[in-house]
């Protein structure tokens, strides 16, 4: 059966003051009425039924994310005693699903992503379980066609097209799939500029494919260790010692994305050219191509009255104002209790200003 993992685990750092260890981005309505993870559960639709959703989070946040969630069952949040990427999330997740149901399939992704077209969603969804119907060696990983030289971004270098789709997914439009030759890390925007030019390279969406059991054996063949570590924890998996287990045998683990630890060095990778629009909502500046921008450049969010001001991102709330005059190219966000002023261009600085509030001790504020 298919089952859909949700990571759930980012602290977005870059979306401060909004994002706070507590309430981080996923949590958060920033991109429209619903949070994050809220909209990345609807869009499952009826494809997953809730009986058949992992959320993978923080510890801490495992009381946030289940009130955000009630249509799922209270053993669907699980929590993870420690920060250690999505190698190991990944593997967990594998290792229970597998001990109540052999033939799981996954879908994996994360909880913080921006995609509108739930019925093409679902359809690419359902073409990658049909791939691995038909061998179930492969992983499938979505590719988004990239419209501009993002920085931000992971590439993926396509290969020769896959031909023998048809016949395992019968009537359903077949979307392009090809095989991988290669991942590549965020570019610079000249080399992502010759990816966009060649055009045979992919934004790697982070959205994953396979079959349980061939992922944790992937897993176990390249990353014997932490292999060790997840089946300590799932033979523990419904006694009175699994909680001691996980603690002991997660906190133990190396951390490791799950593109390090397997997809750059497994054989059966493929890419399916994804029919959905979307955005990995990284930092501010997303906003701008989430919410477009008014006649002086200006993406806004809440109540603002700007004089002079242009290509500004402001964010507030619909009882607060925010006055601005005089400003050029600055993100201005207001919290209850904290204000950003910064250069949109500096952004990236935004993770100083985290971590000098943590070393003044101003714990309140993170």
């Amino acid at each position: 059966m298919l089952h859909a993992v949700i990571m759930a685990g980012g602290a977005g750092t870059r979306f401060w003051p909004a994002s706070r260890t507590a309430l981080p981005k996923q949590l958060l309505d920033l991109a429209g009425r619903r949070t994050m993870i809220q909209e990345t559960v609807d869009r499952l639709g009826r494809l997953v039924p809730a009986e058949r959703v992992l959320v993978v989070t923080n510890r801490s946040l495992t009381d946030a994310v289940t009130a955000q969630l009630p249509q799922l069952p209270r053993h669907a949040v699980l929590g993870e005693p420690c920060k250690r990427d999505t190698a190991p999330c990944i593997a967990l997740a594998a290792a229970l699903l597998l001990s109540s149901d052999p033939d799981a399939v996954m879908a994996v992704m994360p909880a913080d992503h921006v995609i509108r077209q739930e019925d093409r969603f679902q359809e690419a969804i359902s073409q990658a379980a049909a791939l691995v119907s038909q061998d179930d060696r492969r992983i499938v990983t979505f590719g988004i066609r990239p419209t501009y030289p993002a920085e931000s971004f992971g590439y993926i270098e396509r290969g020769e097209a896959v031909r023998d789709l048809a016949e395992a997914h019968g009537d359903e439009p077949n979307l392009p799939v090809f095989r991988v030759n290669r991942f590549r890390e965020k570019p610079s925007a000249d080399v992502a500029r010759t990816y966009i030019e060649t055009g045979n390279f992919y934004w790697n969406a982070g959205i994953f494919v396979w079959r349980a059991a061939t992922i944790l054996d992937a897993i176990r063949r390249f990353e014997p260790d932490l292999h060790q570590h997840i089946a300590a924890i799932a033979a523990a998996a419904g006694s009175d010692r699994f909680g001691e287990t996980f603690d002991r045998e997660f906190t133990a683990i190396r951390g490791k994305s799950i593109d390090f630890a397997v997809l750059e060095r497994y054989e059966h990778v493929v890419v399916v050219e994804a029919p959905f629009d979307w955005d990995d909502l990284g930092s501010w500046r997303s906003l701008e191509r989430l919410y477009g921008a008014d006649e002086a450049g200006n993406t806004v969010i809440g109540r603002h009255l700007g004089i002079r001001t242009t290509g500004s991102i402001i964010r507030s709330s619909d009882r607060h104002l925010v006055a601005t005059l005089g400003m050029t190219d600055c993100i201005i966000v207001h919290t209850e209790d904290a204000t950003l002023v910064a250069n949109k261009n500096d952004e990236e600085a935004i993770r100083q200003v985290v971590q000098l509030i943590r070393e003044q001790g101003w714990e309140e504020y993170l």
